[in-house]
């Protein structure tokens, strides 16, 4: 999903529970957490609490988020013997600790604790890497095309990524709650992730162009496309879960973005259309590892099992959705991991049953002077986004187009 929930954007500032905090503030945290599992992820059961909490104050929110989020992220340091409100302190206290004195934790022992024994195993785990998952997350706004600066300008508290289309993507370190600013409501921006925009901008679609983006979730990306398609051609959005899409359609009208068509698609090979489009986006479901700075629950609760249910998954959405491409057209493979079955893996398995793709090298936007690469991966310390992987091919009008 590419917008952050409520309680992360209404506030990025610092803070640790003390005497002066409300206290029902440590309760409703550690509720949070004891209902928190594998069924019940953090960040869901977060969003529902706080919801449900009339009067809670933005900062007060932003606290709890805080709070639950250290603990989760400080977990392998935790001392079990603690009651969860002497557990939450000692997460807090280590977070603050990782600002000021990163090099007093070594790279031996964040790889040691900060992620689970078995990652090794699916991908090579850095110390740059882990480093990056224990800082907090920052947060990423996509201004409509060429309008980054002036909106930075308004918003306030904003730096442009880069120039070009990046100077379209800002980096937010305010305290206003962005979901009530009539920049917001005015379809100005949306909140996404800087690794998803540089999705958007490998896809480079062309206004008049024909794309399909097949899981669409909850439509960050589609809305990209449509912006880089100057609001011209068609894009079908696709996902298998209904309210997905109707948050699309929400998000689709306040952005003012009217060439798409939303239609259920489980992944099968009954495709939603038989138009062949210019480009397909495949953002296939994934482990999110890539996504573990922003979700640090989600560590302990994936498993290795998962990593390898869900790259066969992956083979099977690819190889269905390629069938749409026409002869020249582009397809597009990105998932928010870094696991090498999910990424080499299906890269490798789909080209064993497609030749009739043609691999394209692949620019790193994020981070220029980079070689081209045929299998592009994002790092979360060398951006600030979320790990990604992303392949591109052509279809060629040779063996079976």
């Amino acid at each position: 999903m590419e917008r952050e929930p409520l309680h992360v954007v209404r506030s990025r500032r610092s803070w640790s529970l003390s005497p002066q905090v409300p206290p029902g503030i440590p309760a409703l945290a550690e509720k949070i957490i004891q209902a928190a599992s594998r069924e019940h992820p953090a960040d869901g059961v977060m969003r529902a609490e706080l919801k449900a909490q009339h009067g809670l104050s933005r900062d007060d929110g932003a606290r709890v988020s805080k709070a639950v989020f250290a603990y989760f992220r400080w977990l392998g340091w935790l001392d079990e013997r603690q009651s969860i409100q002497g557990r939450i302190n000692q997460a807090l206290g280590l977070a603050e600790r990782y600002v000021l004195q990163p090099e007093s934790f070594t790279d031996a022992e964040l790889i040691a604790r900060a992620v689970p024994v078995w990652l090794p195993t699916v991908m090579t785990v850095t110390g740059a890497w882990v480093r990056a998952l224990q800082r907090e997350p920052r947060l990423w706004l996509r201004a409509r095309r060429g309008r980054g600066g002036e909106l930075a300008g308004r918003l306030g508290d904003c730096r442009a990524f880069g120039a070009g289309p990046l100077a379209d993507a800002l980096e937010y370190d305010g305290r206003s709650d962005l979901f009530r600013t009539s920049e917001f409501h005015a379809g100005e921006f949306e909140v996404q992730d800087l690794s998803s925009q540089a999705v958007g901008l490998i896809c480079a679609p062309r206004p008049g162009e024909t794309w399909w983006d097949a899981c669409a979730g909850e439509g960050g990306k589609t809305l990209h496309l449509s912006g880089l398609m100057e609001n011209r051609g068609l894009i079908w959005a696709s996902d298998r879960v209904a309210w997905r899409l109707a948050q699309l359609k929400r998000r689709a009208a306040r952005a003012g973005v009217f060439n798409y068509r939303a239609v259920a698609w489980d992944g099968g090979p009954r495709l939603p259309t038989k138009t062949k489009f210019d480009g397909v986006l495949v953002d296939a479901p994934c482990s999110g590892i890539g996504t573990w700075h922003r979700n640090p629950h989600a560590r302990w609760t994936t498993t290795v099992e998962d990593v390898k249910e869900l790259s066969e998954v992956q083979q099977r959405i690819l190889l269905h959705a390629a069938a749409a491409v026409k002869p020249g057209g582009k397809l597009v493979y990105a998932a928010c991991t870094l696991a090498d079955l999910e990424t080499t893996g299906v890269v490798q398995g789909f080209e064993q049953q497609c030749p009739q793709f043609e691999r394209l090298a692949v620019n790193n936007t994020l981070v220029p002077g980079t070689p081209p690469s045929e299998l592009l991966c994002l790092w979360p310390q060398e951006s600030g986004g979320n790990g990604m992987c992303v392949a591109s091919w052509v279809r060629t009008v040779l063996n079976g187009a």
